[in-house]
This record gives structure tokens, C-alpha cells and sequence, in this order.
């Protein structure tokens, strides 16, 4: 069926489209969790009192925000093996997109939790929770109604910048559409199919997104 779909707009998916997309989506789907887990951890390491935490972690997102995502997957990808350190191309692609993104992950994360009065945290801890408990059980529930719809936007941006892994010869759908437009000399047909497929995923996750904002935002009264 989805093989069909371009067709009714006078486009035809070469052999592979599909299978791109499903490559591009796995790719996003194992960032996006990669991601969310080091961004939490650089977020609470910044917010620690460990002096080596929240330096290795302010390092971190420093670098990762202030470097191009293109040369970081580079770096991994053809400067590793000069270290001896030999990754293939999707988990290179899969690495990069997870440091990039959770750089920029942990910034939102750092400030949705330090928006949560601190209050909160003393009267927890005056009841007699652990800081670990009132972290999860108190500050994190209240901190994911104003994280989630800027961590949804940069998991779109991420779908997006996916395309970069094309580089490394990986045959997700920018590597596919350059690649039948090369061969068949059809650049404009091709890469439009490649911007509806990327523009349908991306409506997709707007969708999501806007169901588990409206699922967070339960029970928060208007002021």
C-alpha cells in the first residue's frame, strides 16, 4: 500500500524506498532512546554538586552543541579508526545523532526541572523522601509538562538530520534518491519522493507528540 501512495501523485519508488524509510526510522527510533537516557544524565549531573560531574557534563553539551553534527558523525565514523576503533556505518550514524541530540536534550532537561519550585523538593524531603525518590516521584512528572514539546521538536529535527548518515553510504532515503537520480538522471522526481516520505514520518511524530502533550497536560489547572 505505502508502495502505491507516491503513484497517485505520478511518482513511482524505486525498489528500496520503503526499506529506506523503515532503515531511517529504526535509526531515529534507537537515537531518540540513546539520546533521552544521556540527556536525563547530563541534565542532573549539571544540576549535582559533584564538581567532576557537572564538569565532564557542561564539557559535553559545550561540545557537542558548538560542533556541526556532520563532522561529529565524521569523526566517529572515519577518525576512530585511525585511534583503532572501527565502527560500521549505522552505529556510527546512531552514535552521533545520540551525543548531538542529547546535548541539546539536556539543556531542555535542565531547565524544565530547575522550573519546578523548589518547594516541591523541600516538602518532599520533609516527609521523609530519599533525593533520589523525590527526584523520579516529585521534580521529573512535573518537569515532563514543559519538557516534552521542545524534546518532541528536536525529535523531528532529528528525523531530519538522519539524512546525514547518507554520507557514510548508509541506504536510507537521501542515499536512495540521490542514487536513482544519479542512475536514472531523475533528480527532481526522486528527491521529491524523498521529501513526502520524510514530510509524512514528520507528521507522524507531530502526531505523537501532540497526543502525549495533551496525555501530560491532564489536570494542570490554567493561570
Amino acid at each position: 500500500m505505502l508502495d502505491r501512495a507516491p503513484i497517485l501523485l505520478g511518482f513511482e519508488l524505486r525498489d528500496g524506498f520503503i526499506q529506506g524509510a523503515a532503515l531511517t526510522l529504526f535509526i531515529c527510533a534507537v537515537s531518540i532512546a540513546i539520546s533521552t537516557v544521556i540527556a536525563l544524565a547530563a541534565a542532573l549531573a549539571r544540576l549535582s554538586d559533584s564538581g567532576p560531574a557537572f564538569g565532564v557534563a557542561t564539557f559535553y553539551t559545550s561540545f557537542f552543541r558548538g560542533t556541526p553534527l556532520l563532522l561529529q558523525t565524521m569523526l566517529i565514523y572515519l577518525g576512530l579508526p585511525q585511534l583503532g576503533l572501527v565502527i560500521d556505518a549505522i552505529p556510527a550514524g546512531i552514535i552521533a545523532l545520540s551525543l548531538c541530540y542529547g546535548a541539546y536534550m539536556a539543556e531542555i532537561f535542565r531547565a524544565g526541572i530547575l522550573a519546578v519550585p523548589r518547594g516541591q523538593t523541600e516538602a518532599a524531603l520533609s516527609l521523609g523522601l530519599k533525593p533520589a525518590e523525590v527526584t523520579w516521584l516529585v521534580v521529573l512528572p512535573q518537569a515532563m509538562r514543559l519538557i516534552i514539546p521542545p524534546t518532541g521538536n528536536q525529535f523531528i529535527a532529528m528525523l531530519k538530520d538522519s539524512s546525514l548518515v547518507s554520507v557514510m553510504g548508509v541506504w536510507e532515503i537521501m542515499f536512495l534518491a540521490r542514487t536513482h537520480g544519479r542512475a536514472e538522471f531523475k533528480y527532481m522526481e526522486m528527491l521529491i519522493v524523498a521529501a513526502l516520505i520524510y514530510w509524512a514520518m514528520s507528521a507522524v511524530f507531530e502526531l505523537v507528540q501532540a497526543r502525549i502533550e495533551k496525555r501530560f497536560g491532564k489536570g494542570v489547572s490554567a493561570r
